[in-house]
């Protein structure tokens, strides 16, 4: 993944340019850094990068709002959350903000890179202890009551593939697409084609939102 466009925020100006250069290094193109919340919102607009390094703790607007507005204007772009807060909620927020991964700021520079490569790659990347956690929290939202309101009739449930089912089956267990490939003898290639025409069958933005819909169903149970 040479030359995968990233782009840096942070409001520590060492931290920022410590972690942009470890990535330039590393082959990747850093298409633009950011200090604050409205300066990241501006200059993703502008660089479109593929995947967003993001601190949650800015000056201006929070870290989980730039993630919102960012995947809101673009919802091809990646976020891959770099915070020194390992709690819960704040994980749980960045995630239904649309993150698609969570690394404390404890992480070593190779587990950054490899990061950074699976999330633009669509994998959920999180600190380990945490995956667990947010795939147990859809469990609980799929679980919970629907809110109460007129009845409009059960949508059409798209027709998906026997091995696309399978596919999102092993996705809702929370199996990146490499175990996955390697469970059902496919590339890695053949994996990604199989989710993306799932999120398009879906209407779906990315593996964050697949995820859920997957649990919503009980796939995961399966």
């Amino acid at each position: 993944m040479d030359g995968l466009r990233v782009m840096v925020v942070d409001d520590h100006p060492m931290w920022r340019e410590a972690v942009a250069r470890d990535l330039a290094d590393a082959g990747f193109s850093v298409v633009a850094t950011a200090g604050d919340g409205p300066e990241a919102v501006r200059r993703a607009k502008a660089a479109a990068p593929q995947v967003l390094v993001l601190d949650l703790n800015l000056p201006q607007l929070p870290g989980v709002e730039v993630c919102r507005q960012v995947v809101a204007a673009d919802p091809a772009v990646r976020v891959l959350v770099l915070s020194a807060s390992g709690e819960h909620a704040d994980v749980l927020e960045a995630v239904k903000a649309g993150a698609t991964g969570y690394l404390v700021k404890s992480a070593g520079r190779d587990e950054l890179l490899d990061a950074v490569r699976r999330t633009a790659a669509g994998d959920p990347v999180f600190t380990p202890g945490l995956a667990g956690l947010v795939l147990g929290e859809f469990r609980r939202l799929a679980a919970a009551p629907a809110p109460a309101g007129p009845d409009r009739g059960e949508p059409a449930v798209p027709r998906l593939t026997a091995r696309e089912t399978e596919v999102l089956r092993m996705v809702a267990k929370g199996l990146s697409y490499r175990q996955i490939a390697e469970r059902l003898v496919l590339s890695h290639r053949t994996v990604q084609n199989h989710v993306q025409n799932t999120l398009g069958k879906l209407q779906l933005h990315n593996r964050v939102e697949l995820v859920r819909y997957a649990i919503e169903q009980g796939l995961d149970e399966a």
